[in-house]
């Protein structure tokens, strides 16, 4: 059976994959898999393609085109060396190399290709694509939206009818879909966006923000020069990428302009609070899309199944912050946004081709992981707030940095609470471990302190600490987060299995016996930590009950009571809801008194 490749053909990056053993697979050369939608021509006059063309961009701006995809159906032409070109040409050469890439991988001759494009595409835009890959030796089989070829992703097959909302924001197009599957069946119910809204739009705000620092540092504007304008560009794209997974980034390049003689460079920190306002507004007019989106469909957000995210630009926390605040429901983005669409392609491809397909499988976190701060809750400050660092059903492995401040003046340490779970307050989750970081440096409250979780594929999570200011570090690590047993379910576990075993009655006589409590300190982080904080509560709780009327007073010491009871037992889950309903009640009294 021929194979019918599957391409995205992306403004910033595009991909290939074919089907192989009944999956979508994305077919890479030196370990990469997408290909820089960048086209080029070396000194010599030598054509470059992908990351060669890219990287020569910085240096030789004149000589190399990127975001050709914006100017396709536009009649448009771009200049690239002494020959002029349209954008069916430009995008003939990526799709081209990478028809010349899947053939090195089969052995043979690849004919055949589905290409994606954005939904909100006009019919010059569709019809100049479909040129582009005759022009490049492919029969276009079909053409299909990107957010249908992601919703294949994620069940090529549905059987029960699903409604998703594929939120695609790649580097140069915007585009929100709500499809609804069936069967195998895919329709777009609505669709909207914007074919000049992008993560190349994100980057030209990041270029202007540092270089408006730069200019107020040296009274030199960097974007004057076309040289210095790019290799700032470049620098501030990359920034950008790392701002996804990390708080802050460092922009260094050297010798990036001179000034009297005197070489300068550009040495600057970047920070997410920094980068998110700047794009905050574009970010609001993708979310303008999504409601009008959803009034075309004529559903409201409870009425969709799944959101999907797609693009590179959608890693942008940001995003998934407004999506989850504006839909209130999970975000999905478990396959890599910036493969899924030629891997959908694919999957369209193998659908055509009549193979039986099975979904697209990765490794998710599934629970989220964050640790304990204080913040409000209900209007009132609360120790109990659960701040989210790796959300759930991220895609393994995961990196993820998030910056936290100090609660008081000149405070000497901080206590790092590890927890998973999907509720807001912490005492409704799993505790997972903690670290204390000791030594801080004499500073005002609000003293940065940076926490990153390191995931990998076999659920170890690494927790680092780090005082910004002075770069003390502390880290920790814990085995399999991702499916823990806690100690006491352990060791009641092991009784039942001793006693199965044994053919004794030896867990009947264990239930019958209260537990007789481990020493503190043999306990693990992730049980002494709720007892710690227990006691405490419990101090405080005894030293109300006396100036408490009866009833209040009554009703105290029966949790105070509960709770006592449960710490004995070592029982986790017993001691954060008792202790919840406590601290409700100390709250209520000492507010009252």
């Amino acid at each position: 059976m021929e194979t019918i490749l599957g391409i995205d053909l992306g403004t910033t990056n595009s991909a290939v994959s074919m089907i192989r053993d009944g999956k979508a697979v994305v077919l890479e050369e030196d370990g990469q898999k997408i290909l820089p939608s960048v086209v080029g021509l070396d000194g010599s006059g030598k054509l470059l393609v992908g990351f060669p063309a890219s990287n020569q961009w910085t240096l030789a701006p004149d000589r190399t085109i990127r975001s050709v995809k914006r100017k396709m159906g536009s009649g448009e032409t771009v200049r690239l060396g002494d020959q002029t070109y349209t954008p069916q040409e430009i995008s003939a050469i990526i799709l081209r190399t990478l028809k010349e890439r899947a053939e090195r991988l089969l052995g043979q001759e690849a004919r055949k290709a589905v290409i994606t494009v954005p939904a909100f595409f006009n019919e010059q835009q569709r019809e100049a694509t479909r040129e582009a890959g005759e022009l490049a030796g492919l029969e276009v089989v079909r053409i299909i939206n990107e957010p249908t070829a992601a919703s294949l992703t994620y069940n090529p097959n549905p059987e029960q009818l699903q409604r998703l909302l594929i939120y695609d924001l790649g580097g140069g197009t915007f585009d929100v879909s709500i499809v609804q599957t069936e069967q195998g069946v895919v329709e777009v119910l609505s669709s909207h966006g914007d074919t000049q809204l992008g993560g190349d739009d994100f980057d030209h705000l990041l270029m202007d923000f540092v270089c408006d620092k730069f200019r107020e540092e040296h009274k030199l504007d960097l974007r004057a020069a076309l040289t210095s304008r790019s290799r700032v560009l470049k620098a501030v794209e990359q920034a950008k990428c790392r701002l996804s997974f990390d708080a802050f980034t460092t922009l260094q390049e050297e010798f990036i302009a001179e000034q009297g003689g005197v070489p300068l460079h550009l040495n600057m920190e970047l920070s997410r609070m920094d980068y998110e306002p700047l794009i905050e507004p574009l970010l609001n007019k993708t979310l303008v899309r999504v409601d009008e989106a959803l009034s075309d469909a004529k559903l409201t957000a409870k009425q969709i199944d799944r959101v999907i995210l797609v693009g590179g630009a959608s890693r942008t926390p940001m995003v998934h912050r407004l999506l989850q605040e504006q839909l209130g429901q999970p975000i999905h983005s478990e396959v890599d946004p910036d493969l899924c669409v030629s891997m959908g392609a694919a999957i369209q491809g193998g659908l055509i081709a009549g193979v039986d397909l099975g979904p697209v499988l990765v490794d998710i976190t599934p629970h989220t992981l964050g640790i304990q701060c204080l913040s409000e809750r209900h209007g009132f400050p609360s120790h109990y707030h659960f701040a989210p660092i790796i959300e759930r059903n991220t895609a393994l492995p995961a990196s993820r940095s998030e910056v936290f401040g100090t609660c008081f003046d000149d405070q000497e340490k901080v206590l790092i609470n590890v927890f998973q779970g999907e509720h807001s307050d912490v005492r409704q989750n799993e505790a997972v471990g903690g670290i204390e970081l000791e030594g801080l440096a004499n500073a005002k409250r609000g003293h940065e302190i940076l926490v990153r979780f390191d995931l990998d594929l076999d659920g170890i999570l690494t927790v680092t600490a780090t005082e910004k200011m002075t770069g003390l570090e502390k880290k920790l690590t814990i085995d399999n987060v991702m499916s823990r047993f806690r100690s006491e379910d352990r060791e009641q576990a092991k009784q039942r299995l001793e006693a199965v075993f044994s053919g004794s009655d030896a867990a009947a006589a264990a239930e019958r016996q209260p537990p007789t409590p481990e020493p503190d300190e043999d306990l693990s982080p992730e049980i002494k930590g709720p007892i710690d904080k227990a006691r405490e509560l419990l101090a405080q709780a005894e030293r109300l009950l006396d100036d408490a009327n009866q009833q209040d007073a009554e009703e105290m010491q029966e949790l105070i009571d509960q709770l006592r009871e449960a710490v004995n037992a070592r029982a986790v889950d017993d001691i954060q809801d008792v202790s919840a309903k406590l601290d409700d009640l100390v709250f209520y009294l000492q507010d009252a008194l």
